[in-house]
């Protein structure tokens, strides 16, 4: 029996990965993780959209834990299994609880996090729920989103950071070096995003912890 974890990058692959669960890195692309997740077999129990998310709630800030009751996407909403919602809740305690939007693109500017928020309410945005929704949903699954804010809704993300993601999930370093060259200017920014990620990621890693095997699916 076996919990499926959906990310965008491989550390936090690398992080929801262990006993229990099974962990996709997506990349950034949805159709390329559409294709992995539809390509997988075999007993799975349920599904955790897990990883960094950017803070769309101004009451947010980088650490702060997001559990979704919701996930909202521009033509589309699904819940999130209430029984697995609790679950978490109970285990990290201190959490937010609230609807997650999932974007197709990053959100660098505050303007757009703050539209996106006037919109839909949401706490946290992220770019892999929705794929890990709509594939739970096919397959009857129960599902749960986790996110740790990275950047909050002010923090306004360089150039640097937008080109970081490879499709594998991996850190495309030689681009975020290039654009650091083309652009000096960003670095102070750079480093701030650096900072509330690392933060951000340690946060996860405690939360994964906490979680156990399954990732708290009731269960298990």
């Amino acid at each position: 029996m076996t919990v499926l974890a959906v990310t965008g990058l491989k550390r936090e692959a690398e992080i929801a990965g262990g006993d229990g669960v099974v962990a996709v890195a997506g990349g950034g692309d949805a159709r390329s993780l559409t294709e992995k997740l539809d390509a997988l077999h075999g007993d799975i129990r349920g599904v955790m959209s897990i990883g960094l998310g950017g803070g769309l709630s101004p009451l947010l800030k980088a650490g702060e834990v997001v559990i979704g009751d919701r996930v909202i996407a521009s033509d589309q909403e699904w819940a999130c299994d209430e029984h697995w919602r609790v679950s978490l809740a109970a285990r990290l305690g201190g959490a937010h609880q609230g609807p997650v939007a999932s974007s197709n693109v990053i959100l660098a500017y505050a303007e757009d996090k703050a539209a996106l928020f006037a919109r839909t309410g949401a706490l946290a945005v992220d770019m892999e729920s929705a794929v890990a929704a709509r594939f739970a949903e096919a397959r009857k699954l129960p599902f749960a989103v986790l996110r740790v804010i990275s950047d909050d809704a002010r923090h306004v993300l360089p150039p640097a950071a937008l080109v970081a993601m490879k499709p594998d999930g991996g850190i495309a370093l030689t681009r975020v070096l290039g654009s650091l060259l083309r652009h000096p200017l960003q670095a102070p920014s750079l480093i701030r995003t650096a900072r509330t990620s690392g933060k951000a990621f340690r946060e996860l890693l405690r939360c994964r912890g906490l979680c156990g095997v399954g990732l708290a699916r009731p269960d298990l």
